[in-house]
């Protein structure tokens, strides 16, 4: 045979679409040839093919080599085709003689020994070729981290010997079919009991870990913010499986490795206020996935709001909405996930406190309005945290854990999903028109408080999202005066804006 087809899979953003390794040897002077848009570490593959091959003991044909990756106008980088290229070649050579290899895939950068080298975005990969049902052959590093994909055929090579001795039924490899179940077990460094005081900030924070709201923490330097933040994770519920391989899989496409042990647990990312927009939204020549995604399904957190560039703060407005980023490029076009829980924390004053009498009004405006309007409209939850006295700093009061906290938020969170599948902040307005159903008394008073704090349109239904996860918290059916009026006094910053215009 002089023509071998070998199925692999390029990474595109968060997709894996397959690529078939064509390989063909023809008549004429010896040459290798790659075609199908490969990029400069595609390229190489012939030198390390080559050297895998002759180092491995196998013949290397003396003809004329044309490897072509088909879809053609799919860019295609990296080491992950080397060790499909190989095996084509071994296929189109006679050396393996295979008759199903149409249910196989391929992928592994190769070493010049013949070792098969791990490759990034390998969940993508092993998700999609679950889908076609096919059998993965994949580097032996990888297998772990495939594992957490439920009911997906793999082989774990560690060489192009062991691929060799596989398809030729002298040394065949286990069948890992096996499904890796991991157990939470919410090994976290810190607790919300490390916290002392600041009852209400505890209060707001348990609320968006129930409805997925997001937070401001406004306050002078001391009171608590960056250590409330850090310790949300703490409180939320554990990741679901679909979740924690959407969180994983973008992680395997920059390569950052994840606890395996404790993999349901959700992200936490912290961003240093020096970030770019493309560092914390995603791209670059060929896009990869920013803070923001990589933050999905779990928190990201913003100190210091302010010192943000505003441009940067603004490109969060609309995945705030969808939940995704798209990042256009002139050749391509790539999306991302990006559900994540936005805290933030700000001082309210350059100078750390706004009555502090060091700053004029003046200065604090143009210090706050520095995070433009419609960024702050879609923060669901603002509180300002007052600074704590010396009395509170020495209490020895035992405060409450973030277990205890986390069995009250599981529960609200467990009567979201059974009454809508989502959490309350992700509601549209024509399922809050069934959700969040107000009665009368309540409409009068949400309108009359509308108009008098002068509430856009998104942060009146905003206020009746909160509403309606403080009532889960409660156990609640309906949404009452109580929980309005609650959802209500969360506007800190507004308020802050309101009393400084007064001067």
């Amino acid at each position: 045979m002089s023509l071998a087809r070998i199925y692999s899979r390029a990474q595109v953003g968060i997709q894996a679409p397959e690529v078939m390794v064509e390989v063909h040897l023809g008549n004429g002077l010896p040459a290798f040839h790659i075609v199908g848009l490969p990029e400069a570490s595609v390229k190489e593959a012939k030198d390390r093919v080559r050297s895998a091959l002759e180092n491995s003991q196998f013949g290397f044909p003396d003809q004329r080599i044309t490897v072509n990756l088909a879809p053609a106008d799919l860019p295609k980088d990296g080491g992950r085709f080397d060790l499909a290229i190989a095996m084509g070649i071994l296929v189109a050579s006679g050396q393996v003689v295979c008759n199903d290899l149409e249910r196989y895939e391929f992928y592994g950068e190769l070493a010049l020994n013949g070792e098969v080298r791990g490759v990034n975005a390998i969940l993508p990969s092993v998700l999609a070729a679950k889908e076609q049902g096919r059998c993965c052959f994949l580097p032996y590093v990888n297998d772990s981290l495939a594992s957490l994909v439920h009911g997906v055929e793999r082989k774990a090579v560690s060489s192009i010997q062991e691929v060799w001795s596989d398809l030729l039924n002298q040394q065949p490899l286990p069948l890992n079919i096996e499904y890796a179940e991991r157990v939470h077990t919410a090994n976290f460094i810190h607790d919300l009991s490390d916290v002392k005081g600041q009852p209400g900030a505890k209060r707001v924070l348990e609320i968006a870990a129930a409805g997925g709201h997001n937070l401001l923490f406004l306050g002078p330097p001391g009171t608590g913010k960056s250590m409330l933040a850090q310790r949300m994770p703490t409180i939320m519920p554990a990741m679901s499986d679909d979740e924690a391989l959407s969180s994983a899989a973008l992680y395997s496409i920059i390569g950052q490795s994840i606890d395996l042990t404790n993999w349901r647990k959700r992200p936490f990312r912290s961003p240093h206020h020096t970030c770019s927009a493309v560092a914390l939204v995603g791209g670059s020549s060929n896009p990869k996935p920013g803070e923001i995604s990589l933050a999905h399904n779990g928190v990201l957190f913003l100190d210091e709001l302010p010192e943000f560039e505003r441009k940067v703060l603004d490109s969060l407005r609309e995945p705030m909405e969808t939940g995704t980023v798209t990042i256009s490029r002139a050749a391509r076009q790539m999306e991302f996930p990006a559900q994540f829980q936005l805290i933030a924390a700000l001082n309210p004053s350059p100078t750390g406190c706004h009555n502090d009498k060091r700053a004029t009004p003046d200065q604090v405006m143009r210090y706050l309005s520095r995070v433009s309007g419609p960024f702050i409209d879609r923060i669901d939850l603002q509180i300002e945290l007052p600074r704590l006295n010396s009395a509170q700093l020495q209490s020895t009061e035992e405060e409450e854990s973030s277990a205890v906290v986390r069995a009250r938020v599981e529960a609200a969170y467990s009567r979201q999903l059974k009454r809508q599948g989502k959490v309350n902040a992700r509601l549209n307005n024509k399922e809050m028109g069934i959700h969040c159903v107000l009665g009368t008394a309540e409409l009068q008073f949400l309108a009359k408080a509308s108009e008098k704090l002068a509430l856009s349109p998104r942060s009146y239904h905003r206020v009746i999202k909160v509403a309606r996860t403080i009532s889960d918290l409660k156990g609640a059916d309906e949404i009452s005066l109580a929980e309005l009026k609650e959802a209500l006094n969360y506007r800190a910053f507004e308020r802050l804006i309101a009393q400084l215009t007064k001067y």
